[in-house]
């Protein structure tokens, strides 16, 4: 496989921005393999976000000819609260994420598993955070602090500013060339290319990846093209319903898409396109949207771009479109719903996250 098809796979949606592009060609092209990797705290069920759309991702870079690094960050989960602060429940939580992801679609004999409680009892880790820490301010330190899906503001403890520092040591702990994180992460990433040269590290590569809006649509919404995505916007498995889950039934798919925010004529942020644009194109090449005769019969549709002019254009009507945003997702989650049915551990996992206390 050529660069230029590499750098394509790496570049597709969900893909929102690379830092830098012509850095990932010279990575590229001196490293036959190069290494990605992403990091999850364990807590609570996954949703589209965090399985279908990190699968898709996942599954590029894989085709890329790149390694990669599923990071279960246990102990960061600890310092957020998440899981009560148990960490036996995180390392469950860990546990059924693992199996959501192979449920959706990640061959997980083809990526690296590795849990930041194993990392902690190395003294070598330890001491690489250390060397981030006294190369930040305290100030950049809370700057980063969005990382943890919470504001400057929420900052209260000591222990939460030394979750920047170790995601900031992580990707030259266990090798990564290549950050492939959410923009929610950014701040980190960054902060990890700026500290590269002051530490004897080369600056990572950093691809981030566009977080889905939740159902309720965002704070840029009705047009206002400027605005950016905020920590609370996003679709989030504490706010059940504005996150549609791997696990919905298709009555709580329906239930929650006709519910969601989605105004005539309105793109920008609106929830059920971003569904159309990072998930179902992803997944199907063309959709049929069944309309009456009367309201200009069916529809078919081949690409995105054409979804989303229809809409602008008011040729399709939002009722239509979530009817159909309904039964594509239900068709794409009737294999994970079934993964966990037939799969004794995976079903244990999935109750134990299901009826544990989620914490943002």
């Amino acid at each position: 496989m050529d660069i230029e098809t590499k750098i394509d796979l790496i570049r597709r949606a969900p893909t929102e921005e690379i830092i830098t592009e012509e850095d990932l060609r010279k990575l590229l092209e001196t490293k036959k393999k190069p290494v990605a990797y992403d990091g999850f705290e364990p807590s609570g069920l996954m949703h589209l976000g965090s399985g279908v759309l990190r699968a898709i991702k996942i599954n590029d870079l894989l085709e890329a000819n790149v390694d990669f690094i599923l990071w279960i960050a246990d102990w960061f989960g600890y310092i957020n609260n998440k899981m009560g602060g148990n960490m036996d429940s995180l390392k469950k939580a860990g546990e059924y994420f693992i199996e959501g992801w192979k449920a959706c679609g990640v061959d997980m004999k083809k990526v690296r598993v590795l849990w930041s409680s194993d990392a902690a009892n190395d003294s070598t880790y330890w001491k690489g955070v250390i060397d981030i820490a006294k190369n930040t301010t305290v100030q950049r330190t809370v700057r980063a602090s969005p990382i943890m899906g919470r504001n400057e503001s929420e900052m209260q403890y000591t222990a939460q500013l030394f979750y920047p520092m170790m995601q900031t040591w992580d990707p030259f702990y266990f090798g990564a060339d290549i950050l492939q994180l959410g923009m929610d992460q950014r701040h980190a990433t960054i902060l990890s290319r700026e500290l590269a040269p002051k530490i004897g590290q080369t600056p990572r590569v950093c691809v981030l990846h566009h977080l889905l809006i939740g159902l309720q649509g965002s704070k840029g919404r009705m047009g206002q093209e400027t605005a950016t995505l905020q920590v609370e916007d996003k679709m989030s498995k504490s706010k059940p319903q504005t996150a549609i889950y791997i696990h919905d039934s298709q009555k709580e798919i329906e239930d929650k898409i006709n519910n969601a925010f989605c105004p005539e004529k309105i793109v920008e942020g609106n929830p059920i396109l971003e569904i159309w644009k990072y998930i179902i194109f992803r997944k199907f090449d063309t959709r049929t949207i069944k309309r009456p005769a009367k309201f200009g019969g069916d529809i078919e549709l081949q690409s995105y771009g054409e979804m989303e002019k229809a809409f602008r254009e008011g040729k399709l009507h939002p009722l239509d479109l979530k009817k159909e945003t309904s039964s594509a997702i239900n068709e794409i989650l009737e294999p994970v719903r079934e993964y966990f049915e037939k799969n004794k551990r995976a079903k244990e996992l999935y109750d134990f996250v299901k009826n544990a206390k989620v914490t943002r």
